[in-house]
């Protein structure tokens, strides 16, 4: 990988994670339309690592919080609104895990094509505005109940699909079901955690157990700028749509898919 591939995948992968855009599309795009290679098992590992990192950091109160309420939940102390979104966080992790294992490989052959991100794109660019138009918004992060963080982990594991955006789909979900906007954006982060942390375990496995060599300059690059950037974007993102909305992701999104069915027309 050359420097410039380096510092525009890394900054792609922190600044496209957490906003409603899709990360993986835009991962998968510099090669389907400037014929880069592909940037290898290694760089993936260190990329999630870095959007890790700053997204634990940026939120390290509640993580630091939900978690001492969730292990205190087992003793005399029983639930609390902590806890019980502890709780929430790991149901909606499981619909991923679960069918991230089973159609990883199917949608890896099949989905990762320009024309399926171009798609899902705008589809899903169209199912976000009507979700933050017409959604109630007046629940919190802690008026979820089971159901509601289960269909939100149902609606995360659709992002498998190249340009559907996990960020995008959580929020749409949570949208939907009644949230105000702030909520459904700090539970789709948080729900990022478990996720990304199952991806990167699952990745290094592969890594370890796999012939690669590690650049490890080019991963320690990659991870910091990977960070640099997903720390400055879930900051500026909550700012955002306090202000704006998702208006302006919706927009970008349909732009995006409408440009890229014209580029793959020519």
């Amino acid at each position: 990988m050359s420097i410039i591939e380096i510092i525009v995948l890394a900054l792609i992968q922190g600044l496209t994670e957490f906003l409603p855009i899709s990360s993986s599309a835009h991962l998968i795009l510099p090669s389907q339309i400037l014929g880069w290679q592909d940037q290898g098992l290694a760089f993936d590992v260190a990329v999630h690592v870095g959007t890790l990192i700053a997204v634990v950091i940026y939120f390290r109160k509640e993580v630091v919080e939900i978690l001492g309420a969730w292990f205190k939940s087992f003793g005399a102390q029983g639930t609390t609104d902590d806890s019980k979104l502890g709780w929430w966080i790991i149901l909606g992790t499981i619909p991923a895990a679960v069918l991230g294992l089973l159609f990883k490989d199917l949608i890896e052959l099949y989905l990762r094509s320009a024309w399926v991100i171009a798609i899902t794109t705008i589809l899903f660019g169209l199912l976000l505005w009507y979700a933050d138009a017409k959604g109630k918004q007046t629940k919190t992060i802690y008026q979820l109940n089971w159901k509601s963080a289960l269909m939100i982990g149902m609606a995360q594991a659709m992002a498998m699909i190249p340009g559907t955006s996990r960020s995008g789909i959580t929020m749409t979900a949570g949208l939907m079901l009644g949230m105000n906007k702030q909520s459904a954006a700090r539970f789709s982060f948080l729900l990022a955690i478990p996720v990304i942390t199952m991806m990167g375990l699952y990745y290094t496995v592969e890594l370890a157990l796999g012939d690669e060599i590690v650049d490890w300059t080019t991963l320690i690059l990659g991870a910091g700028l990977s960070f640099i950037s997903a720390y400055a974007c879930i900051f500026l993102f909550l700012k955002i749509i306090e202000r704006m909305g998702m208006m302006p992701f919706v927009i970008y999104r349909l732009l995006l898919g409408v440009g890229l069915i014209a580029f793959l027309m020519i």
